[in-house]
């Protein structure tokens, strides 16, 4: 009925808490956002580079839109990048703002595509 008026549904906070695969099967998720705990250190630990790059893989191949939380520095946005990250949020492309300031940004495109 959602998608019906046009909205969708995200799991926010993959891979914590209660984002536990088994959603995956049973909710409509229209997006999976993976936890910014996990993108803080892909640029040191290769772990958790590896567990970022298979969420991406799992969204993508079940027909997700993949947003990674929390994209701090460029070499981050980079490696996201590098594995087929579609969509990013963080202080990278910009510090949270008031609805008035965001339509600025957007209409002066100052936020990165």
């Amino acid at each position: 009925d959602l998608n019906k008026m046009g909205m969708g549904i995200s799991m926010d906070d993959f891979g914590t808490g209660y984002s536990s695969l088994s959603y995956l099967r049973s909710y409509p998720f229209d997006t999976l956002k993976v936890d910014k705990s996990f993108i803080n250190d892909i640029t040191v630990d290769h772990a958790d580079l590896k567990l970022v790059a298979a969420a991406i893989a799992m969204g993508q191949g079940l027909g997700l839109k993949v947003i990674a939380e929390g994209i701090e520095t460029e070499e981050q946005y980079q490696l996201l990048l590098a594995h087929q990250c579609e969509y990013g949020q963080g202080y990278l492309f910009s510090r949270p703002v008031p609805a008035d300031e965001f339509e600025l940004l957007l209409q002066t495109d100052v936020i990165h595509s």
